[in-house]
């Protein structure tokens, strides 16, 4: 009985469910996306569409191949000896990938005769795992797994929304012709970057100019709310906003939820006996409530400024009111919670969901967490912005990742409108600035591990001259000289 591993679970199921479309559909190519529904979701490629029946089919040969419990053996794992038989590699994907980087996580595992690609270990057998499932989705599929006990799936959560958002940033990645890492770094090879990065912004620039549109055209419309979670580039989404909502001749005010702290002293505590600044109790609801109903009404409002050096509110606010053709605009990580603007009634309200959900894959069969491309953007950022060692990010992500799924992430589907504000060439500037802190990561840290897996995952990627960059892009939030996000 091995011990339970997510990750390796994860990887040797995948493994499993490759073997056997393999098997049945040799021809079919496959193309795990993303996480999704608390599951991963996948597609077939070519046009097709997956059907119950051929999930039914993959699900049996699965079992059969779980049951037969075939060794998972290592083929190769020297990226030297890989990159010199890359030509004899049918799967043009990794092909690219090994001829265009310097990647050096490239395992090749067989399991009974299907050779595969991974970057990460997986059990040593495929009768390591035994529970999944497996349905359709968007006419793709969708496979669950355990992620904390080997014997339950996580519950399912239907997420049409972020589904829609995945989808339209797939129709991105098709315009700019790029899909995976190996793609990616052909067009820097070739000198395609500065176009493809003009592109990908104007891309944002026109999701934008449609969320203002959407704004504009309903006049009920009062307040704006702005969440995500960390590092998904609210300031500067919000910045830009209100930038097309100015020219759509709408003048915002905007209201900060960090002057609604209760102040350092009264914030609760969470489970652990830790004052918890990210709960919603943390803020003054019932000031705030006010404030926006007598804002909304037209008056005049004393808005209270919090000073965190003080961790307690200034003795007096700042005089708000919202112009004749004007809005509110709030951002914060509560902004598509109920409970935080109850007192305006929800036809008045516009909720925004902004977070950063990469498309880019490894390759077809390996795809990149979200999580860790907010992570790099984070820890880049603290060390620029914040002058914070990378070892102090690496250590409070689990928290802030515990603070999202507990308030950010179940109210996600609530939003209007979800705004992706990942850019396909990003890693490939946050590259150098990432290395150059996780490099300082000593080899007796307990973050060690945590910073070479990031290093050696940033490797594989061709540097991108950060000189193409607008300093109005999301990016520059990150890595400095941002219009909009002064370090």
């Amino acid at each position: 009985m091995v011990e339970f591993d997510p990750k390796k679970y994860a990887v040797t199921l995948k493994l499993v469910f490759l073997k056997a479309v393999y098997e049945i559909f040799p021809d079919i190519e496959v193309e795990i996306e993303h996480s999704l529904n608390n599951g991963t979701y996948g597609a077939v490629t070519k046009g097709e569409k997956i059907t119950k029946e051929d999930i039914k089919k993959i699900d049996i040969k699965m079992q059969e191949i779980i049951k037969k419990d075939y060794p998972i053996l290592l083929v190769c794992q020297d990226n030297d000896t890989l990159k010199s038989k890359s030509t004899s590699i049918l799967r043009e994907d990794i092909r690219i990938l090994l001829e265009n980087s310097g990647w050096t996580g490239m395992m090749e595992y067989e399991i009974d005769g299907y050779f595969d690609f991974i970057y990460e270990e997986p059990y040593p057998s495929t009768g390591s795992v035994k529970l999944y499932e497996i349905s359709v989705y968007n006419g793709g599929f969708l496979i669950k797994y355990p992620t904390k006990t080997p014997d339950e799936l996580p519950p399912y959560i239907d997420n049409p929304k972020m589904a829609k958002v995945f989808q339209e940033t797939g129709q991105w990645n098709c315009i700019l012709d790029v899909s995976t890492i190996g793609t990616l770094n052909e067009k820097i090879l070739m000198g395609k970057i500065p176009e493809l990065i003009r592109i990908n912004e104007a891309l944002h620039h026109k999701n934008i100019s449609k969320i203002a549109d959407q704004i504009t055209e309903n006049k009920d419309i009062k307040l704006v709310t702005i969440a995500g979670p960390s590092s998904s580039g609210k300031t500067t989404f919000s910045k830009r906003l209100y930038l097309h909502l100015r020219a759509n001749e709408i003048t915002p005010i905007v209201i900060s939820l960090d002057d609604y702290y209760i102040g350092r002293k009264n914030v609760p505590l969470d489970e652990d006996g830790n004052k918890d600044y990210e709960t919603i109790e943390a803020l003054d609801l019932k000031l705030l409530n006010e404030n926006l109903k007598e804002l909304v009404a037209g008056k005049e409002v004393e808005i209270p400024e919090y000073n965190f050096i003080s961790g307690e509110r200034e003795k007096k606010g700042k005089m708000m009111k919202v112009p004749e053709h004007g809005l509110i605009i709030i951002e914060g990580i509560h902004g598509l919670n109920e409970k935080l603007t109850v007192s305006i009634p929800k036809k008045n309200k516009f909720k925004i969901y902004v977070s950063c959900l990469t498309q880019l894959n490894i390759d077809r069969h390996n795809r990149i967490a979200t999580s860790d491309v907010r992570k790099i953007r984070r820890l880049v950022r603290d060390s620029m912005a914040r002058d914070t060692f990378v070892e102090e990010t690496i250590a409070m992500w689990n928290s802030v990742r515990k603070g999202e799924e507990k308030y950010i992430f179940p109210f996600q589907e609530d939003a209007d409108v979800m705004f992706n504000s990942n850019l396909v060439y990003e890693l490939g500037v946050l590259k150098r600035y990432a290395i150059r802190e996780l490099i300082k990561v000593k080899i007796d840290s307990p973050y060690y591990e945590e910073a070479k897996r990031l290093m050696k995952f940033l490797y594989c990627f061709v540097d991108i001259d950060s000189k193409y960059i607008p300093d109005d892009s999301i990016l520059k939030e990150f890595i400095g000289d941002s219009i909009f996000y002064k370090y």
